[in-house]
């Protein structure tokens, strides 16, 4: 005789299943394919690296300079210890050069810098409506008519103040953080 427990009889879902968000997934727009360099027109050499990191860094020739023969564009990586993956790093890096040399605003780093700065506006506009709404720190409060009604309260002027300060000094940072990691991982000779 066949017996069948609660855990293996076949169970039935009442309700269809809701998922978390209704919202269809819309693509992002495909960037075009990444530029294939020859290698018979590059030249590889391994340099011994620079900067601080101690002695291992400097004794070791993990640093990889690749020379674009026909452009004459020239990518230093020191980015890792691994010559491989420096290697590997440089040739990405040489890729974007190139292909931004020749396409200009249509190459893979000039669609992902225009999204990146599209994005950054885009934030910066709801922070402004934001705080324009706010009515420069005050609360903001809905009543039963749909009229908003300002409550002034000076601890959320000082607390949106200090905010606003402080948003200013992160951008400022992550500003010269950016300048700082484009020059440290490819430098052009």
């Amino acid at each position: 005789m066949l017996r069948l427990h609660w855990w293996t009889s076949p169970r039935i879902v009442a309700a269809p299943v809701r998922l978390f968000s209704q919202t269809p997934i819309v693509p992002a727009k495909p960037l075009p394919p990444r530029l294939k360099i020859n290698d018979a027109d590059i030249s590889i050499s391994y340099l011994k690296g620079t900067g601080p990191g101690g002695q291992k860094i400097n004794k070791t020739n993990s640093a990889v300079q690749i020379i674009h023969r026909p452009s004459g564009v020239v990518v230093k990586c020191q980015a890792t210890r691994s010559q491989s993956q420096n290697a590997k790093i440089a040739r990405s890096l040489l890729a974007d050069k190139v292909e931004a040399q020749e396409k200009g605003d249509k190459s893979r780093v000039a669609i992902k810098a225009a999204a990146a700065k599209k994005k950054k506006a885009s934030k910066m506009k709801k922070t402004r409506r934001k705080y324009r709404e706010l009515g420069e720190g005050g609360k903001v409060v809905e009543e039963e008519e749909d009229e908003v009604e300002i409550i002034w309260d000076e601890d959320v002027k000082e607390d949106v103040k200090g905010d606003v300060k402080e948003e200013k000094s992160t951008e400022a940072t992550s500003e010269v953080g950016d300048e700082s990691k484009s020059s440290s991982g490819d430098k052009a000779v």
